[in-house]
């Protein structure tokens, strides 16, 4: 019987090899270019604390007299807006963003971080010194001569963590915070889910990176810049030695180095009004952004959460609600924003344009939206049993013998960078390298919302360890199964933090020394954590959840654990494995069902499991 096992994972490794799909070819290519909307561009270098020169670069609007400054900061090609490459749309975030805030009289301010582009120092991915250089940027903006004293930040992903890294240190003149998408603990974010490797996203994330400082280039080639270059050329020359893809091989642990990674431990030193943009699906930071927003002072943030993906900020839907907040605490219009519903929360949401690089972002709006005056939101915990037949039972209690599948056989990829909005390739023996349980069609609409826990028992065959994706799907009347979430375990670093862990979020220590191996044929109890997701299962849907090893998610790549082994998923009254949801209630959800593929980053595809065929 383990021959013939081997022989199955033998060709199943096989066959995983040869479906590996090529790196990504670039950023999309733009189809738009700009006209200079500013009446003057002022450029220079900001001194840090220990002497280290950091290029800015700002846009001023017409008119006279001193203006509201808006910083974005990053190490992309922050210090560079303006130039020749921004103008040809060759820039990381949203040139029409920029020209509406230019337009509405603010100085748009980039700002390049340390080590990165034509910044001096060494690159260093959220060490301290990327907020006290933040703290050093505000103040230096809130003194010139352009400036009214008055300083906001804005922008997502590095641009979102520069800000809570940065307004942590409480800078003079700095008056409010808008970050999206961001890694508030990078380790247990993004780097190392559950503990399973993800060095894919970051050894791509680096190329994508290394694309942006040649658009610095080429904007300093324009303009004849020879300090900039030859900074670009060192930068690049020295990353290597302080790259991520290094630190993870040298940090591949939760140790001190990657403690410091975790932006949101400062986030209580934060005092100034917040708006944060959150994507479930997003493909680059996953929703947990470990949940700084819980450590804010829930009176002074406003928060929009949402289906879809990384730069949904680009939404001109959110961007009306942007520029209100900057408006009032930047500006300091009395426009009522702060009277405004504190929790937005964007339900099924579709773009009016799928096509191009920003248009299927801006277009973005939602089907419908629930408001609320506070977050986080209560939600009642429901459980739903694992049992024999592949059931989930809400409610109930498992019965049967245990479920095995070989391991491992990576489950179907999912809005991936080559095949975005789609499920994507599925391993031939998927039947045997997988296992699901689906429900009875619910009898009313059931809204789920937040973090979830899939509690599973699992036994190894001769493995110390082995990894687990857990990924939820609906499955329609229409027999359609819509990807909703997914989450991740390494089984040897199941250790909980029983002081922070609840019924809906396990919390793993993630320290060395928590570390269990798993015991041949011995079942153990794996709390994966779903990462946070709102999706209305409506009545006549079934909820479903599939159990396999991790695959390709958005930019995640896992290095999962290789060694061939025979799982079993236990359900029994000894071995009680569940999924608890949290269900928000007293919400009316609309009765139609959304077109198949229209909900961004919640793809459809035949239900692989359904009797009828797709043809």
């Amino acid at each position: 019987m383990y021959f013939k096992h081997a022989l199955y994972l033998t060709l199943a490794l096989t066959l995983g090899a040869c479906a590996t799909p090529p790196p990504p070819e670039g950023m999309p290519p733009s189809d738009r270019s700009f006209q200079p909307f500013w009446a003057k561009r002022v450029t220079g270098y900001i001194s840090a604390d220990d002497g280290t020169e950091l290029r800015y670069s700002v846009l001023l609007p017409k008119g006279e007299g001193r203006f509201p400054v808006l910083i974005r900061y990053s190490g992309y090609d922050s210090g560079s807006i303006g130039g020749s490459a921004y103008l040809e749309d060759n820039e990381t975030f949203s040139v029409a963003m920029d020209k509406d805030l230019v337009e509405r009289g603010y100085a748009v301010m980039g700002v390049q971080a340390r080590g990165t582009g034509c910044s001096q120092g060494t690159f260093d991915f959220l060490g301290r010194e990327y907020g006290t250089d933040g703290r050093n940027a505000v103040e230096f903006a809130a003194t010139q001569q352009w400036s009214n004293g008055s300083v906001g930040m804005f922008g997502w992903s590095w641009a979102g963590m520069s800000q809570l890294m940065t307004a942590s240190e409480r800078p003079q003149g700095l008056k409010a915070i808008a970050p999206g998408m961001i890694l508030g603990d990078a380790y247990t974010d993004s780097w190392s889910q559950g503990g399973v490797p993800n060095q894919e996203f970051t050894t791509t994330w680096h190329w994508f990176v290394d694309q942006r400082w040649e658009a610095v280039k080429a904007s300093a080639k324009s303009e004849g810049d020879q300090r900039c270059l030859a900074q670009v050329a060192e930068n690049q020359g020295k990353v290597g030695k302080t790259s991520l893809m290094y630190q993870m091989l040298r940090h591949p642990q939760h140790d001190e180095w990657m403690k410091q990674r975790a932006p949101r431990d400062r986030a209580d030193q934060v005092q100034v009004p917040v708006l944060s943009m959150q994507a479930w699906q997003d493909e680059a930071v996953l929703a947990r952004e470990g949940f700084y927003q819980e450590r804010l002072d829930p009176q002074r943030l406003w928060m929009v959460q949402s289906s879809g993906g990384h730069n949904l900020y680009e939404s001109e839907r959110f961007r009306q609600k942007l520029y209100a907040f900057l408006d009032h605490f930047v500006k300091g219009i009395g426009n009522g924003f702060e009277r405004t519903p504190h929790l937005e929360i964007w339900q099924e949401t579709v773009a009016d344009q799928r096509e191009g690089r920003h248009q299927p972002n801006e277009t973005a709006r939602p089907g419908w939206t629930i408001e609320r005056h506070q977050y986080p939101l209560p939600v009642k915990p429901v459980s739903f049993a694992l049992s024999e037949d592949g059931e989930l039972i809400e409610n109930g209690q498992g019965t049967g013998k245990p479920d095995a599948y070989l391991y491992p056989i990576p489950g179907p990829d999912v809005n991936t960078y080559l095949k975005d909005h789609a499920w994507g390739w599925q391993h031939p023996l998927w039947r045997q390298g997988s296992v699901a349980y689906t429900s009875a069609a619910f009898e009313r609409d059931f809204l789920s919302y937040g973090s979830a826990s899939a509690d599973i028992w699992l036994s190894t065959f001769l493995a110390p360890d082995t990894d687990v994706q857990v990924t939820i799907t609906e499955v329609r009347p229409d027999d359609k199964e819509v990807f909703v979430q997914r989450g991740w375990l390494r089984m040897s670093n199941r250790a909980l933090d029983q002081g922070k862990s609840t019924e809906l979020r396990p919390v793993q220590l993630n320290e060395p020394d928590a570390l269990q191996p798993m015991q041949p044929n011995v079942p153990a109890l794996g709390r994966v954590e779903i990462p946070p997701f709102s999706h209305p299962f409506r009545k006549g849907s079934k909820l479903r959840i599939w159990i396999d090893a991790p695959s390709r998610t958005g930019g995640y790549g896992f290095a999962y654990y290789a060694l061939q082994s025979r799982n079993s998923v236990f359900h029994d009254a000894q071995h009680p494995s569940r999924l608890v949801l949290g269900e928000l209630t007293g919400v009316t959800v609309p009765e139609d069902l959304p077109e198949c593929n229209s909900v961004l980053k919640q793809p459809c595809r035949h239900d692989p499991l359904s009797s009828w065929p797709p043809f």
